[in-house]
C-alpha cells in the first residue's frame, strides 16, 4: 500500500503543484497546511468556474449582491425594491421583505457579527436603511439617513456590527453607528482647484471602501478622476470644514487632469492595493507608493510623472452603460473580476493583467460580481432579474470564447469612440431612469448648508414585517402592503 502511495507522489510531482495537492488530499496525504487557500488560488479552478444556479425571486433588475462574513448566506437588493436574503447553495429564500426604499437599490450589505439579523441598504431614492430581523419573525426597517441624490455603496468598518459609511451623489461622506439615532456629516468631497481660478465644486460619489489593513483608511471615487484616500482620524471638522483632508490621491498618469472620465468602483486588496475602474476606460491597480498625494495638480508636469510608477492596467471589458464595481477574487486577491456592456465576467490574474476566463454573465449587462469570503465562488447580477452562482463544476478546462478577440475590439473601439452600447429596450429604460436622477443630482449639486436635512428625519420609522402565512405584512404611516416570502 505504502509503495502504491509512493508511486503516485512521484506521479504528482510533474503535476501543476494545486493539482499535486489535491490528488494528494483524495488519499489522505495533504502536503501543505494552506491547501485551502493554495486551492482557492489555483488558476484551473478558475478556469473550471460555470454557470451552477440562478437565483429567481427579484421582479426587476438586480444590482446589489452580498455574501454574509460566513458565505452560507447571501443578500441581494433591486429595481424592486425589495431585499432578499438567499440560502444560495439550497436556491432558497430565507426571507424576503420591501425595504422601504422608494426607487431602485443600489447596495445591500449584512452587518457582521450580527447573527445576520442587520442588513443594510441604499439606494436611488437617496435613503440608507437598516432591515432589523426580530427574534420572533418581523423585520423592522428603519431610516438611517439620506442624501441629496443617489447612494450607490455603503462601507461597512472591518469587523464591525455598528458601524458603517455611506456616499452620495451629492458628494456628502456620513457616518453611521447603530447604536446611536443619527448620522454625522462627516465632509463633502470637493474638486481640487488651482488657486487663481474658480472655487471647488463638489464630486458627486460612486464608490466608497474601507482598507481591510487598517479600518481608519478608506477610498472614494466619483464623478471625477481622482481616486481619494482618507484618515478617518483627520475627518472631525464637520461637513463645511474647507480644511484639506485628503491623504493620498491616485490616478493614471494620462488623465490627469482630463475632466473627462469618472470613477464607478473601488475595491482594496488583502495587502491594501486599491483597484480602481473608470467609466469608458479602463480598470487600474495601484501600489500605495503611486500616490500623488493631496494635491495632484502640483505634480502634473511631466518631469515629476516621469519619476512614479505606473499602475498594472486592465482590459478587454467595457464600463459605460451603468454604474460598475470591480473586485478582487482569491484569498490572496490573485485574481481581478468585472462586469461589461458586453455581457461578460471577466477574471485577470492581478500580477501580469493576463485574461484568465470570460464568461457569459448576462444577456445584457452585468453589473456587480461578489466573491465568496472563503470559496472559490462567484455570485453576480446585471439587467436579468436573477442572481447567478458561479462554481468550480467544469469537468474540463475551458480554453477561452473563439470569438474573444473580437469582443475585446468591439468594447475598444466602443470605449474609444466613446459610442452608444447595443442595447435592449429593458437596459434603454434602467440607463434612462439613472441619467435622469444624476442630472437632477447635478443640477442640486450648488447648495447651502440648509439645504441638508437635519438629523430629526432620522428617526425609527413604523414599519413592521410579519411573517404570516409566507406573506410579509408592510405598514408604513397606517398604510398596509403586502409581498410574498418565503420562510424556511
Amino acid at each position: 500500500m505504502w509503495e502504491k502511495l509512493s508511486r503516485m507522489n512521484s506521479c504528482y510531482a510533474g503535476m501543476d503543484c494545486e493539482l499535486a495537492e489535491i490528488c494528494s488530499r483524495e488519499i489522505g496525504t495533504p502536503r501543505s497546511r494552506n491547501f485551502s487557500r493554495r486551492f482557492s488560488a489555483s488558476e484551473i479552478i478558475v478556469k473550471q468556474l460555470n454557470l451552477e444556479k440562478k437565483l429567481n425571486g427579484h421582479d426587476g433588475c438586480v444590482n446589489a449582491v452580498e455574501f454574509n462574513s460566513t458565505g452560507d448566506l447571501l443578500v441581494s437588493g433591486s429595481d424592486d425594491c425589495k431585499v432578499i436574503l438567499w440560502d444560495w447553495a439550497r436556491n432558497s429564500e430565507r426571507f424576503s421583505y420591501p425595504s422601504g426604499h422608494l426607487d431602485n437599490i443600489f447596495q445591500t450589505k449584512i452587518m457582521p457579527f450580527t447573527n445576520d439579523q442587520k442588513i443594510v441598504t441604499s439606494a436611488a431614492d437617496g435613503k440608507v436603511r437598516l432591515g432589523q430581523v426580530l427574534d420572533d419573525g418581523r423585520v423592522v426597517a428603519k431610516m438611517l439617513g439620506e442624501h441629496q441624490g443617489s447612494v450607490h455603496e455603503l462601507a461597512v468598518e472591518p469587523g464591525s456590527p455598528h458601524i458603517l459609511y455611506s456616499c452620495g451623489e451629492d458628494g456628502l461622506v456620513q457616518h453611521f453607528d447603530l447604536r446611536n439615532s443619527s448620522a454625522i456629516k462627516l465632509f463633502y468631497c470637493t474638486s481640487f482647484a488651482e488657486r487663481s481660478k474658480q472655487p471647488p465644486k463638489v464630486v458627486g460619489l460612486n464608490a466608497i471602501v474601507n482598507d481591510p489593513r487598517n479600518p481608519n483608511y478608506f477610498a472614494l471615487g466619483g464623478s471625477d478622476e481622482y481616486a481619494r484616500l482618507y484618515d478617518l482620524r483627520n475627518c472631525g471638522g464637520g461637513a463645511f470644514s474647507t480644511s484639506n483632508r485628503v491623504l493620498d490621491t491616485f490616478c493614471p498618469h494620462h488623465l490627469i487632469q482630463t475632466n473627462n472620465f469618472h470613477i464607478t468602483g473601488l475595491a482594496f486588496s488583502n495587502s491594501s492595493e486599491l483597484l480602481v475602474t473608470y467609466s469608458d476606460e479602463l480598470i487600474y491597480l495601484f501600489q500605495k507608493n503611486m500616490g500623488l498625494g493631496p494635491s495632484p495638480l502640483t505634480v502634473s508636469s511631466e518631469n515629476l510623472l516621469r519619476k512614479l510608477k505606473r499602475p498594472q492596467v486592465y482590459s478587454g471589458h467595457r464600463n459605460s452603460a451603468t454604474v460598475k464595481g470591480v473586485n478582487f477574487f482569491g484569498s490572496n486577491s490573485e485574481y481581478v473580476v468585472s462586469g461589461s456592456d458586453c455581457g461578460h465576467i471577466y477574471i485577470w490574474k492581478k500580477k501580469g493583467a493576463v485574461l484568465v476566463k470570460l464568461m457569459v454573465g448576462d444577456r445584457n449587462v452585468v453589473n456587480h460580481i461578489e466573491p465568496h469570503p472563503h470559496l472559490p465562488i462567484l455570485a453576480t447580477c446585471g439587467i436579468e432579474k436573477n442572481v447567478k452562482i458561479w462554481t468550480p463544476m467544469a469537468c474540463d478546462v475551458p480554453p477561452l470564447p473563439d470569438d474573444i478577440e473580437q469582443i475585446m475590439e468591439s468594447n475598444r473601439q466602443g470605449r474609444e469612440d466613446h459610442s452608444r452600447v447595443t442595447l435592449t429596450p429593458d437596459v434603454i429604460m434602467h440607463v434612462l431612469r439613472l441619467q435622469r436622477r444624476q442630472a437632477s443630482a447635478f443640477t442640486e449639486r450648488r447648495y447651502s448648508a440648509g439645504d441638508i436635512g437635519s438629523d430629526e428625519d432620522n428617526e425609527w420609522e413604523a414599519q413592521n414585517l410579519e411573517f404570516l402565512d409566507g406573506n410579509v405584512s408592510f405598514e408604513e404611516d397606517s398604510t398596509e402592503y403586502s409581498s410574498d416570502c418565503n420562510i424556511s
